[in-house]
């Protein structure tokens, strides 16, 4: 869509596109080469732009708006310069490495951008004539280089209008199916006959945040149908707010098909909506090729991508859901790489589901396309009680002693001298540093010069190998780690901590984010509005606070359809597992249980701090009680082992699965009815005591008045709920939840746990069972 949303198109004749939308439909060609890499990020781009225009002096106008029609279409942008005295309008580019090793297409397309903007300007000045300038502005260095040539306003008049007529007939198709999908989206009904208990409270609201432009915080109980609850109004809601883009963020595969379900739910009780929904999948998970460089002269379906793109994308836009599958189907068989035939169908599709990495992330895709297209997006995130150490993980950074070592065994002679600078500058490091764990109060200075100079060795190697095929692994690797690390320790301050971690004789140096809210602030202010949604989003100002929501974001605790009735919650305080009584605590956990199956057998799943609790138990039961049936969670499971661990939840079943907490089991599974009727819950899911996690309570301490309950209470409680909840998934079920340490039984723990529960103490454990 254009540099303002679609939405505004649609309030005009014509339809809004930006100019480099414009160009990147028509003048996109030859191979998909991702060699020319990394790139800058957006804020470097930003900030090299701000460079290179403050030394054109105080005549030269930055930032000029420019705008112009041609048949439906209304095309404007931004040229990033003009010098009037020189008549030279400029464009921009920022980059790494070597000039010389940017791909011709890419030269081609960047060409294209700043002819467009000559015509624009000649038009609105009356201009017969004008200097057009590509201005490529290194990084690392500082150095420009620039490219010139002169153009006639007839020659530029000429290639814009050739431009237009090649974007026209889909611009006018997307303004029929934007037309055609509002006219059905204020139409839409329900997907069910009826709301289930709950999930109207929680439709409102979003619809009510979605028509007030707020960000949400959205506490709904496990069971009540979120997914459909939150999509349908946000859908409802799209054509009076002109919201163009649906953004459905998980955290897992498992909530990425809840909601391609919903969707499909919706579309079934409204045949007629023509809404384009994708599916954005990890590109080590949707690569046919694995084993090839993503480049032409490597990997079969980057040869020629841009050539062949326009017939694949005619095709997905005629698929209305765009899964995995579909993907694959139309990429492969239009000779295309099916992930970045997914990237580019981003920008045409109505409701996009994927990680949160994608908008979310330093370098999140979608953010990036709303940004530089003026979309009104709202963004929908599932589970969201995980957003807090997902960013915290976006927005961390680790270099390893080791690794470097690797590194420097397989670089070429030019980069392995720029590597032997970063791990002598690192002994130094080590040399003051002789804790197994100390935190540092910066990253160092020398050691930075040391890594950028390294990752600016191994960029000019790149461009200079060409053809000589793609890095060394282990040097690859690093590479990026070391671009991270430099990245992150630009914008460090409070909101993160550096440390060095000793292991043996190699260390590692960790830029570690406790607070995300300063990186994710300008993605909740740049969507129309965000909703983040989950069972365990208490208490809300620690999430606002830690993540950064506006001021003014709503908060709901949604009303749980289930009653104390169907789930009956023990407190066991008279047991304790702190680390220093987990000998202690065997016995008695593996007899409450026993005594609980024994009295009620059926499926049953118990929760513990770690595996190696986890087996001390299991193989105490195990050897006390013979014939109960016991499987357990196994470090580092398959996909399918997973599968086989829940194919054993049968509805005929009998026995108890034993897990850990805050793990694959631990949320996200629904196990409905008989297929688990209770689960005990052997741990308050602290995280562990240790120099880093005492660093963050300190941090957290100061920041916000209330360390331990940021950094262990909030968290740990937070994965009980979660665990608990898999007990419960509909208004039929019934079953007993058994919360096993004395702590439980205090009052500001027991304020945590839902309204709804019904918590009663039991006495001690009956010492007649063996």
């Amino acid at each position: 869509m254009g540099s303002s949303s679609l939405s505004d198109a649609l309030s005009t004749t014509g339809y809004v596109v930006a100019v480099r939308t414009l160009c990147e439909f028509t003048a996109k060609q030859g191979d998909l080469d991702l060699r020319f890499t990394p790139s800058p990020t957006a804020q470097e781009g930003i900030a090299g732009h701000a460079v290179v225009q403050g030394r054109r002096g105080d005549r030269y106008q930055a930032e000029v708006s420019l705008s112009g029609d041609y048949g439906p279409l209304h095309v404007r942008g931004r040229a990033d310069g003009y010098d009037a005295a020189h008549n030279l309008l400029e464009e921009i580019k920022t980059y790494r490495g070597l000039l010389s090793s940017m791909p011709d297409n890419h030269r081609h397309l960047h060409w294209a951008q700043v002819r467009v903007y000559g015509h624009l300007l000649c038009a609105q000045l009356g201009l017969e004539e004008v200097n057009l300038a590509l201005v490529y502005y290194e990084i690392g260095s500082g150095h420009e280089t620039t490219l010139r040539e002169t153009r006639s306003a007839g020659e530029l008049r000429a290639m814009f209008e050739d431009q237009c007529r090649r974007f026209t007939a889909w611009a006018e198709a997307e303004l029929r199916h934007r037309e055609a999908r509002d006219a059905a989206l204020a139409a839409l009904r329900f997907p069910h006959p009826s709301f289930r208990p709950g999930q109207r409270q929680l439709a409102e609201n979003v619809f009510k945040a979605n028509a007030a432009g707020r960000c949400l915080l959205a506490q709904a109980p496990t069971g009540i149908g979120k997914t459909v609850g939150s999509l349908f109004p946000v859908l409802k809601a799209a054509p009076a707010q002109r919201i163009d883009k649906v953004f459905f963020l998980a955290a897992k595969t498992p909530g990425r098909q809840l909601a391609l379900d919903a969707l499909k739910a919706i579309r079934a009780a409204s045949p007629a909506l023509p809404l384009r929904v994708l599916e954005l999948t990890a590109r080590d998970k949707a690569c046919e090729h694995p084993d090839k460089a993503c480049q032409g002269e490597s990997c079969p379906l980057a040869k020629g991508f841009y050539d062949r793109l326009p017939a694949a994308r005619q095709a997905a836009a005629n698929v209305p859901v765009l899964d995995r599958a579909a993907l694959r189907e139309i990429g492969l068989a239009h000779d295309v790489c099916p992930y970045y035939l997914g990237g580019e169908m981003a920008r045409w599709s109505d409701v996009v589901v994927g990680d949160y990495n994608y908008y979310f992330d330093g370098s999140a895709m979608l953010y990036a396309l709303a940004q530089a297209n003026g979309w009104r997006a709202s963004v929908l995130v599932d589970e969201a009680h995980n957003m807090v150490s997902r960013t915290r993980a976006m927005y961390s950074a680790q270099l390893d002693r080791a690794a470097l070592r690797l590194a420097r065994a397989g670089a070429p002679e030019p980069v392995k001298k720029a590597l032997t600078k970063v791990a002598r500058t690192w002994g130094e490091i080590d040399a003051g540093a002789p804790a197994l764990w100390q935190q540092l109060p910066a990253p160092p200075e020398k050691l930075l010069t040391a890594l950028t100079s390294a990752t600016g060795a191994i960029n000019d190697f790149l461009a200079e190998a060409g053809q000589a095929g793609p890095l060394d692994p282990d040097l690859q690797r690093f590479h990026f780690d070391a671009l991270q690390f430099t990245r992150l320790a630009e914008s460090f301050g409070d909101h993160s901590v550096c440390d060095v971690t000793r292991a043996g004789k190699d260390t590692t140096l960790s830029i570690r984010n406790v607070v995300p809210a300063p990186f994710l602030k300008p993605r909740f202010t740049g969507a129309h509005s965000v909703t983040l949604f989950s069972a365990t989003l208490s208490p809300w100002h620690y999430f606002a606070d830690l993540l950064g929501l506006p001021e003014d974001a709503g908060w709901i605790d949604v009303e749980s359809p289930f009653t104390g009735g169907q789930l009956t919650v023990h407190v066991a305080r008279d047991i304790s597992t702190r680390y220093a009584h987990r000998a202690a605590s065997l016995g008695p956990i593996a007899r409450l249980m026993a005594s609980q199956y024994a009295q009620t057998p059926g499926n049953y799943l118990a929760f513990f701090s770690s595996f190696d609790y986890l087996d001390q138990v299991a193989t105490l039961f195990a050897e006390r009680y013979p014939d109960v049936p016991v499987w357990r969670q196994e470090r580092r499971m398959s996909e399918s082992e997973r599968g086989g661990f829940l194919e054993r939840f049968h509805p005929d079943g009998r026995g108890i699965g034993f897990a850990v907490l805050g793990g694959s089991f631990g949320e996200g599974i629904d196990l409905p009815g008989a297929r688990l009727i209770g689960a005990f819950v052997a741990t308050l899911g602290l995280p562990q005591l240790n120099p880093v996690n005492e660093t963050l309570r300190a941090r957290m301490q100061a920041m916000f008045g209330a360390g331990y309950d940021y950094t262990y209470l909030y968290p740990g409680l937070q994965k009980v709920v979660q665990a608990a909840g898999r007990v419960i998934r509909t208004e039929q079920d019934e079953g007993v939840v058994y919360l096993i340490d004395d702590r439980f039984d205090d009052p500001k723990v027991r304020a945590l746990l839902p309204r709804w529960w019904q918590v009663d103490v039991i006495p001690a454990i009956n010492a007649s069972l063996p």
